[in-house]
């Protein structure tokens, strides 16, 4: 555990955002019983998008990001430090 949590801190602020959302979006989609292409479809994106998303992939697309957290009911925020 100690070694998961030093490679963590190394991470940069985007890459652990993008994990973050990732985490969201995979707990949320299990609550529901959802697939992932079942979350694709309904959000109008592919499938690969969800995978991307889900394993924290820093590049993935605001536009991208928004209908999956639309569907799943999470939102996201911005906030200064």
């Amino acid at each position: 555990m100690l070694y998961c949590m030093i490679v963590h801190s190394k991470l940069d602020p985007a890459q652990r955002n993008a994990e973050a959302i990732g985490a969201a979006v995979l707990r949320a989609r299990r609550a529901l019983g959802l697939r992932q292409d079942q979350l694709a479809l309904a959000a109008g994106v592919s499938t690969r998008v969800i995978h991307q998303i889900e394993n924290g992939k820093p590049t993935s697309r605001l536009d991208s990001v928004a209908p999956v957290l639309e569907v799943l009911g999470l939102e996201l925020s911005v906030r200064e430090r």
